[in-house]
């Protein structure tokens, strides 16, 4: 087996939080009517529709014609939706950015609509140093599917071993095992950091 030499990233829930929570909060003042929304209207897996290339717009159309009443509030979703990630997940940025210092390459896979990346890339420079990202939105398939490990492996010009994976999904992790890659589910930098280390990446040993 050959000892991996670049690290690919996941974006949401390891480098970056990210929940619709965030957002609708500061819109409705009632937690049960909070809590009904986000299970009901605004979900997750309804978002995810973004993440496999639909667009946002047919999105709220269709949303609000089956839920009136919350119109105004899934029209925001879009002007707004920056308001959904209130920063990076403690200590991950400090880690790409040892990691960038010792020149170890380093790319990204995730699961995000193309019209939420071109939203959200300008404000986050730390991926300037990034060799590529592949946005599962852009290529209109994502994780778990096999088709997407093997485009960034292409893309990334990894052979089997050389690149480590962090994602939050057990399911993403098992997909880049079959893949090729070496895929470590995130907890925390703490935990990140000690197994990059044990990967044999120095950089990750620095703190």
């Amino acid at each position: 087996m050959k000892t991996p030499t670049a690290v690919v990233w996941d974006v949401g829930h390891v480098l970056y939080d990210w929940d619709p929570r965030y957002l609708f909060a500061k819109l409705i003042p009632d937690s049960v009517e909070l809590d009904w929304f986000l299970s009901h209207v605004v979900t997750k897996a309804w978002h995810f529709q973004s993440d496999a290339g639909r667009p946002i717009a047919t999105m709220i159309a269709e949303l609000s014609a089956r839920f009136p009443k919350y119109a105004d509030l899934i029209a925001a979703y879009w002007p707004r939706w920056l308001e959904t990630i209130p920063g990076p997940m403690p200590g991950m940025l400090d880690l790409v950015a040892e990691l960038d210092a010792a020149n170890v390459p380093q790319f990204a896979i995730t699961n995000f609509g193309a019209e939420f990346w071109a939203m959200f890339r300008p404000t986050a420079p730390v991926f300037d140093s990034f060799g590529d990202i592949v946005v599962s939105g852009v290529e209109k398939v994502a994780k778990p599917d096999p088709a997407i490990y093997a485009l960034a492996l292409a893309r990334f010009g990894l052979a089997p071993s050389e690149g480590v994976f962090i994602d939050d999904r057990a399911d993403n992790i098992a997909a880049a095992d079959t893949a090729g890659l070496i895929g470590h589910v995130f907890v925390d930098a703490a935990d990140t950091r000690m197994w990059l280390a044990g990967q044999g990446f120095s950089a990750a040993a620095a703190k």
